[in-house]
């Protein structure tokens, strides 16, 4: 892969880095704090293609004037006529002898010709691209309830504290502090009152609805979910990997997460209705 080669695919990696970190498609891969960095990456990449470029182009230039000055003819001073006059009239040696066709032959012979190849890169680097095309042209969908009930839930350590919540009957809350209040403040805070969380459906295999989000520290690789279980007026037809919008209230109800034992609390349902999915399908909320 030449130089060329090179600056075109930084350049193609840089833009397809920009393009997701202008639009949506990078909240799949990362948090969305991580969004000006993403930008001055694909920014970088890009000023480095081009530098790459006009650096190859100045190196050629450079290349074909040094060429221009080697073929032009040396200046030389007036021929010695003098000395061509003593070269032509001076005797023969008697021991020179005239270049035959065979001493040619014989020069072929004891000296062969020598060809140069030249040595290309290996083709397989041009693999490299694939990670590049991949990333143009496959967009993943955010990670769902498959790896949600694969993976133990994040809820395994106890928050400093619990903020008041807002005055009135019911209140919205993300679905990390509901299942943090649930399962570490007993509910205190909750009692009394209707609770309406948006979350992912997931069902394990003995079909017991879970509310899920991800949870990220950095990026999608470090994903872990925040689970609730549901409990209560279940709709009889639940599509996995559906977003809920579930109205309910606490219960104490609670259970262990078979992945790594971590609490689970449920929520007692009273409305369940379809929501779209959200513009960042992970819970930002979340701090480790």
């Amino acid at each position: 892969m030449n130089r060329q080669a090179q600056a075109a695919v930084l350049f193609l990696t840089g833009g397809a880095i920009l393009h997701a970190a202008l639009t949506d498609l990078y909240l799949r891969y990362v948090k969305a704090g991580l969004q000006p960095l993403l930008v001055a990456a694909g920014v970088v990449l890009i000023a480095t293609a081009v530098a790459t470029v006009w650096y190859e182009r100045q190196a050629a230039r450079v290349s074909d004037g040094d060429d221009t000055v080697a073929e032009a003819p040396a200046r030389t001073d007036a021929p010695d006529q003098v000395g061509a006059l003593a070269q032509v009239d001076a005797p023969a040696d008697p021991h020179e002898h005239a270049h035959t066709d065979a001493d040619a032959d014989a020069d072929a012979d004891t000296h062969p010709h020598t060809h140069t190849h030249a040595h290309h890169e290996p083709r397989i680097s041009w693999l490299l691209v694939l990670p590049l095309l991949a990333l143009i042209l496959v967009a993943p969908p955010a990670l769902g309830s498959y790896s949600a009930m694969r993976t133990g839930t994040a809820l395994q350590k106890q928050p400093w504290g619990f903020e008041d919540l807002p005055a009135g009957e019911t209140v919205r809350l993300n679905l990390v502090d509901y299942a943090g209040r649930a399962a570490y403040d007993h509910g205190r805070s909750l009692d009394h009152r209707h609770i309406k969380i948006a979350g992912l459906l997931a069902l394990d295999r003995d079909g017991t609805p879970y509310l899920v989000r991800m949870a990220l520290s950095c990026c999608a690789a470090d994903a872990q979910p925040v689970k609730i279980g549901l409990t209560g007026r279940i709709p009889p037809v639940l599509r996995p990997d559906s977003w809920l919008e579930v109205t309910g209230t606490y219960t104490a109800k609670q259970t262990k997460d078979p992945v790594n034992d971590g609490i689970i609390p449920f929520l007692d349902v009273t409305e369940v209705k379809p929501v779209k999915a959200p513009r960042d399908p992970y819970d930002e909320s979340w701090n480790g």
